[in-house]
């Protein structure tokens, strides 16, 4: 009789080599919640003022002084305020609302538009003295616009459009800051492969611009216009300076002047705090809206 001798079985041992990176460098406990807490803080930095914005137009004039402010009064007035607002002065506050939209939306969207056309230009397009085109648009980064306002207004009265909308607009069609992201975004991203085989195919240069780079521009173009917006929809000085008709202010301009009149008639208290709320809803939305395209727009165009 004869014994068969069995084979051990053995387990492989996965080597270091083929297990893959490591991927728990900073994932210790402690960093993750130095990171976390920094997090918070930031949050809170940017909300607990809109959250004080709420709650302050939910009260009258009397709760907004004599209450907590940052909770509510026994008297819930959100709807009476932002009645008040929509109807004083015969909807003076809408006019206001649709004039923000205009220079805010028209400006961010012509000023996305050339901003990403010149910087696909100077990022694509060899020419003579294109270094020295981008450096000086890079100057007027430099440059603050309170510095340029009172120019402007000199300029436009003698072309005789101070005090009307395109006194506002105009200067918001132009953005350096876009032009220098929109020129380094489009030499990281489209790829002159897919330029030089549009242009095999017959394409035009402005129909490559609109189907390729536009697309793969979708990133560096939503930050553009949400800059845009932001600061077009924020902005203060400019309408000051160039006019005087209320009926072409925006809501920064229009809510100023209803904050300065509190001192006569204390209400104007809950007008503003109702249009400032009033005024952050379209902010919000755009940004809840927008903020897709930065992760969608990340593949657009990708050479496979």
């Amino acid at each position: 009789m004869t014994a068969t001798a069995t084979k051990p079985t053995t387990t492989p041992v996965r080597s270091k080599a083929s297990a893959g990176p490591d991927r728990s460098a900073g994932r210790r406990r402690s960093s993750t919640i130095i990171v976390t807490a920094l997090l918070v803080v930031v949050a809170l930095y940017f909300l607990i003022p809109v959250y004080w914005v709420f709650v302050a137009s939910t009260k009258s004039t009397e709760d907004l002084f004599s209450t907590n402010g940052f909770w509510f009064a026994p008297t819930f007035s959100l709807w009476e305020n932002i009645g008040r607002v929509v109807s004083y002065d015969d909807g003076i506050f809408g006019r206001w609302f649709l004039n923000s939209a205009i220079y805010a939306g028209v400006g961010a969207l012509l000023a996305t538009y050339f901003a990403a056309a010149g910087g696909y230009a100077l990022a694509k397009y060899e020419f003579k003295g294109r270094n020295l085109v981008f450096g000086t648009i890079l100057g007027g980064v430099l440059v603050p616009g309170t510095a340029t306002a009172l120019p402007l207004f000199l300029l436009f009265s003698q072309m005789g459009l101070a005090n009307t909308y395109w006194s506002v607009l105009l200067p918001s069609l132009v953005s350096p800051f876009g032009l220098f992201l929109c020129r380094i975004y489009a030499q990281a991203t489209v790829d002159t492969s897919l330029i030089e085989a549009a242009r095999i195919d017959g394409a035009g240069e402005l129909r490559i611009f609109h189907t390729i780079g536009l697309k793969v521009l979708t990133p560096a173009l939503v930050t553009v216009f949400l800059f845009q917006l932001v600061g077009i929809w924020n902005n203060y000085f400019l309408p000051l300076v160039m006019l005087s008709d209320s009926e072409l202010y925006p809501i920064t301009l229009g809510l100023n002047n209803w904050l300065s009149q509190v001192d006569r008639l204390p209400e104007f208290y809950e007008l503003t705090t109702g249009g400032v709320l009033l005024s952050i809803i379209p902010l919000s939305i755009a940004m809840v809206v927008l903020q897709r395209f930065w992760r969608g727009g990340l593949t657009e165009g990708a050479v496979k």
